[in-house]
């Protein structure tokens, strides 16, 4: 095996790099090779944001600006990208970038470990913010910064500088000479030669082809899980096979009942298909991890690992959302609930890849809800996630569908509280007897996020609210409020 040639634009010039590995991070590549050092390793799990650097991607005749965690990036994802980090903001001539000036105006630094993560995420929403000709408002400034962590400075210094750049002199990118440089790689392309450990297919034919020569090699997209058994089990693959580059993969479409979403699609922009259907799943989804982590990312990654906490399942299976399997000999379809198996295992043969998600859109007498509780607000993993779909005629449950995260070895439907709730007067009486239902439906475990006891109680706990908002009632949460409605 040889390792292909990575190359990317980096600070106005083609950075072209041989000899890299295939589990090779993007944050060990800048550090080490480049001496990029103001890129700093914090966690090194894309928790902290410490690693933030933004990736810029063509789209048609536009750049599109991504904020990502370089710490679980591997390098050759983004080949024929741009890449910034903190050390490429300040003009040739030293002169601060607005993001710089805003967070040294606002005095938003102490100790300076984070502060290049939160300039970059800074950075990314200036670019698709700021220079677009938009304001940046508090509620925007949080979300952008929701993958970031400061330990000493506080967050309102800092989103008083995301509110302040967009008042300071305008910079721009000279998007005409990078959109250039990025159509040169393109062309370029890195090949597919059957010796290459790392390889980024660009059609759908091709990906299956590898796949079918190659089913032992390990299948990426986005590595946010996958880099964590590199950085933390010291995991290594001789082969790595990266699906986001496939066109087919990338695209979202519709249809009048079916939203279906390429399995390469970033969460990101899964996220806001989804949330123009549904404006109602906007605090859950803003929830799921941090932005750079959405970012990076993608949907049939978050469902193909398989993840007991996995957050998007329960509400795909709450949706009867289904999943396409293709390999060489063809395709199948089914139901996302059918798909595990046991603990991170599926029915995917080894020639097979997860395609595409197809989501049923809201009918007109739909509710839904999905509740996450977690330790912290932002960038947490659920201790318990709820999900829960119901159509209501005349009073009466026509249609009742439940999808839940962390009670189980795998993601599940809770299929006996189903059955309960389905052809029921919708009251609080039934209500009651679904808590019971529910509640003893799984086994969960005890581990260091909740007690078995602690999740049993929440799945009652959590229907009873979806009771209550059923009826107009929204009691007050943490996913309520924002950071000048709590006490100081």
């Amino acid at each position: 095996m040889h390792h292909p040639v990575l190359e990317f634009v980096h600070a106005g010039d083609i950075v072209s790099l041989r000899h890299v590995p295939p589990t090779r991070t993007l944050l060990q590549v800048l550090r080490e090779d480049l001496g990029l050092t103001a890129t700093k390793e914090g966690c090194n799990e894309g928790d902290c944001g410490a690693c933030t650097v933004v990736l810029g991607e063509q789209r048609g005749r536009q750049i599109k600006y991504s904020a990502v965690n370089a710490c679980i990036r591997l390098a050759h994802s983004v080949h024929g990208m741009a890449v910034w980090t903190a050390q490429d903001l300040a003009g040739a001539d030293g002169t601060p970038h607005p993001v710089q000036q805003a967070l040294l105006q606002q005095h938003a630094s102490q100790c300076g470990f984070c502060t290049p993560g939160f300039a970059m995420s800074l950075f990314g929403l200036y670019q698709n913010q700021v220079c677009q000709g938009q304001p940046v408002s508090r509620a925007l400034a949080q979300q952008t910064l929701s993958g970031n962590l400061c330990r000493c400075t506080g967050y309102r210094p800092i989103l008083a500088a995301a509110q302040q750049m967009a008042e300071l002199p305008l910079v721009r990118q000279d998007e005409t000479r990078l959109l250039s440089q990025l159509e040169l790689l393109a062309h370029a392309g890195q090949g597919l030669e059957a010796d290459l450990s790392y390889k980024s297919p660009k059609t759908l034919a091709a990906l299956l082809a590898e796949r079918a020569a190659q089913p032992q090699a390990q299948l990426v997209a986005g590595c946010t899980d996958v880099a964590l058994w590199i950085n933390k089990l010291h995991m290594d693959f001789g082969t790595v096979l990266d699906l986001t580059q496939v066109a087919e993969l990338r695209v979202i479409s519709q249809d009048a009942n079916t939203l279906t979403l390429g399995a390469a699609v970033s969460l990101t922009d899964a996220f806001a298909a989804l949330l123009a259907e549904r404006p109602q799943l906007h605090s859950f989804l803003q929830r799921f991890a941090g932005l750079p982590v959405r970012n990076s990312g993608t949907l049939g990654g978050n469902i193909a690992n398989g993840s007991p906490i996995g957050d998007s399942m329960p509400l795909l299976i709450a949706l009867h959302a289904r999943v396409v399997l293709a390999s060489v000999r063809g395709s199948r379809e089914l139901a996302l609930d059918a798909l595990y198996t046991g603990y991170r295992q599926n029915l995917m043969a080894g020639d097979e890849v997860l395609t595409h998600i197809k989501v049923p859109r809201p009918t007109v007498n739909e509710f839904l809800r999905v509740y996450k509780v977690s330790k912290r607000q932002e960038d947490d993993i659920s201790a318990v996630c709820l999900a829960v779909r119901i159509e209501l005629h005349d009073g009466q449950l026509d249609c009742v569908s439940i999808g839940v995260g962390g009670v189980a070895a795998t993601p599940v439907r809770a299929r006996q509280t189903e059955a309960a709730l389905t052809g029921q007067v919708w009251s609080q009486a039934l209500i009651e007897r679904a808590k019971t239902t529910l509640r003893g439906e799984f086994a969960p475990i005890s581990d260091m996020r909740a007690s078995s006891g602690y999740r049993t109680l929440l799945l009652g706990n959590l229907l009873q609210r979806f009771w209550l908002e059923s009826l107009g009632q929204s009691p007050v949460s943490l996913d309520d409020l924002s950071l000048e409605d709590l006490p100081a």
